[in-house]
Formats: structure tokens, C-alpha cells, sequence
């Protein structure tokens, strides 16, 4: 069986709290990611992504200026390394929502997608 350790991504792209949405919207847009973390120092406040992108736009808020922790998740569910992907599947379905980040000991490592888990789902048959 695979785990989220053998299809998460290492590359995450992280940002302050007090960053903007135009900010997030623009790494998420220049990286190819679906989401950003928001830490304060090491600690993981939330998750925003291009859904929460996509609120803040429609509420006519000017991006340039809307800090993130408005619009994240807070507290985002998290994974270890050694969970398999049917079971970060079966999080990710259940509960609407394609981004999880891995982490251990409280720290980040990594983030999986629905799209990482279900590929290797495929993949094995």
C-alpha cells in the first residue's frame, strides 16, 4: 500500500498571516499549486486555496489589501507520513476538501492532493 509519504509533495509554498490574498492568488498562479499554508513562525494557522481565493473575489473585497487569515481554513486536518492514501482519500472525500498537509511532530513536511492519492490509487491497478 501506498502512503502519503511516497506522493506528497515537499515543495510547499507558505505564507504570514498578515500576507494578501493577491499574494497568495499570485504564488499559487506562479507555482502551479492549489493552495498555501499559513504559518506563524513554524506553526500551522491555516490553509487557504483557490476556493477560498475565489470567496474573496466574489465578496468584492480588494485582494491587494485582504490579509489571508481572513479567508483560510483555520486549523487545518492534517496527515503523517505514514498514512496510507485510501485512508487520505476517504479524509479528503468525507469531508469536501482536496488539500492535506503532512506533518510530523506538529511540523510541516509536506502537502498531498486528492488528485496525489487518487493517482496512486490507479496507478496500482
Amino acid at each position: 500500500m501506498a502512503t502519503v509519504a511516497d506522493v506528497m509533495t515537499a515543495d510547499v509554498v507558505t505564507l504570514p498571516p498578515d500576507a494578501t490574498v493577491s499574494d497568495a492568488a499570485r504564488v499559487m498562479v506562479g507555482g502551479g499549486f492549489g493552495s498555501v499554508i499559513v504559518l506563524q513562525g513554524s506553526m500551522i494557522l491555516g490553509i487557504l486555496t483557490e476556493r477560498d481565493v475565489l470567496r474573496a473575489a466574489a465578496s468584492e473585497e480588494d485582494l491587494r489589501a485582504a490579509a489571508v487569515d481572513r479567508w483560510m481554513t483555520p486549523d487545518p486536518d492534517t496527515a503523517l507520513p505514514d498514512l496510507d492514501t485510501e485512508d487520505a482519500a476517504a479524509t479528503m472525500l468525507s469531508r469536501g476538501f482536496r488539500h492535506l498537509p503532512v506533518v510530523v511532530d506538529g511540523e510541516l513536511r509536506g502537502m498531498v492532493s486528492l488528485r496525489d492519492v487518487l493517482s496512486a490509487r490507479i496507478a496500482r491497478r
